[in-house]
């Protein structure tokens, strides 16, 4: 049997070579496509009743696909986007193969034709002004660790950032002015696909930031955890989901919602959208690509859909009273 009918030669070369240094796609998705595969792999071993090495290209069908699809959602409970994303790292590699392969072009356009489900369009969660503002307010300032804490649950609000893209700013990406010069404080932040954008930084920001990265040098991580190394993004998921259900016990509005460090990025957003700030800047600040990503905030806040739709209501006429039914006037044309 040949390498080219074999699987494991082309999976090796895709996460390798294709993804790293054809793509350069970002360090999360290559994981993304990896554990798609260790997932496949499996499966497909235990379907067709062979060693994982003695897989071929052929033997991961379109029906054994659609059937790993099924098991996702039927036995591992996946949820439809999730059934989407191993679907599109599936397409990913067949395409791949299909290019390298000119004998498995055919296989490549029945892997391809597997449609994504459709899903549910859900509604995007953010906070209430109040309710970011007691989460900001819910670290012990007293401590060290309560001061990182809101430092960095500030930052987050500040800048709308990714979990990952705060665990990974490090010192030498902000530059802190003083409070009396003209130059704004910014932050470079690392976006995926490694694409950088500059966010400026409120004073109050600045503020709890400085006394956090005193005395380090540029390449050191901003924020570190109790160990002194630097946080990761699953770090920061348990930091805002601690918080937000401390504030949840006597908040009463945030026992049906789901507090993440990407609830707070849609609270940026749509905060921004209501002070006025045009959604081409929006775009810009939180690192999308298109429009299209950023409009979905202009969606969610139902108080400025109800101030459109109070602009632009029809405005009932007075009612005229025939000159019969108003007993004043019929007196005074009687007494002419």
């Amino acid at each position: 049997m040949t390498d080219a009918a074999l699987l494991g030669p082309w999976v090796r070369r895709f996460l390798l070579e294709y993804l790293v240094t054809e793509r350069n796609l970002a360090r999360n998705t290559q994981r993304s496509y990896r554990d798609t595969l260790c997932l496949l792999l499996p499966f497909a071993a235990r379907s067709t009743r062979k060693e994982i090495d003695q897989l071929t290209v052929i033997d991961v069908s379109a029906d054994l696909v659609r059937l790993f699809l099924q098991n996702l959602e039927q036995v591992r409970r996946c949820g439809t986007a999730t059934r989407n994303q191993r679907l599109a790292a599936i397409h990913s590699l067949s395409r791949y193969i299909g290019l390298h392969s000119p004998e498995h072009v055919a296989w490549c356009g029945q892997i391809r034709v597997i449609p994504p489900k459709r899903a549910p369009r859900s509604c995007i969660t953010y906070l209430e002004k109040s309710e970011m503002d007691a989460l900001l307010d819910a670290p012990d300032k007293f401590t060290e660790q309560g001061r990182r804490d809101h430092a960095l649950l500030l930052f987050l609000y500040n800048t709308g950032a990714r979990a990952d893209e705060a665990a990974h700013t490090t010192v030498g990406d902000l530059t802190l002015t003083k409070a009396s010069s003209k130059e704004h404080s910014l932050v470079q932040i690392h976006g995926k696909g490694d694409k950088l954008r500059r966010c400026p930084l409120w004073p109050q920001t600045v503020m709890e930031l400085a006394p956090l990265i005193r005395s380090r040098n540029d390449t050191g991580h901003v924020f570190l955890n109790r160990r002194g190394e630097p946080i990761t993004r699953f770090g920061i998921h348990a930091m805002v989901e601690r918080y937000a259900q401390k504030i949840s016990a006597h908040m009463l509005s945030l026992k049906n919602k789901r507090v993440s460090p990407h609830t707070i990025r849609h609270t940026t957003a749509t905060h921004l959208l209501r002070a006025g700030v045009d959604i081409n800047t929006i775009r810009a600040w939180l690192g999308h690509v298109s429009l299209n990503t950023t409009n979905v905030y202009a969606e969610v806040d139902l108080e400025m859909k109800a101030k459109a739709l109070a602009t632009c209501e029809i405005k009932t006429e007075k009612e005229h009273k025939h000159w019969r039914a108003d007993p004043g006037l019929l007196r005074f044309l009687q007494s002419l």
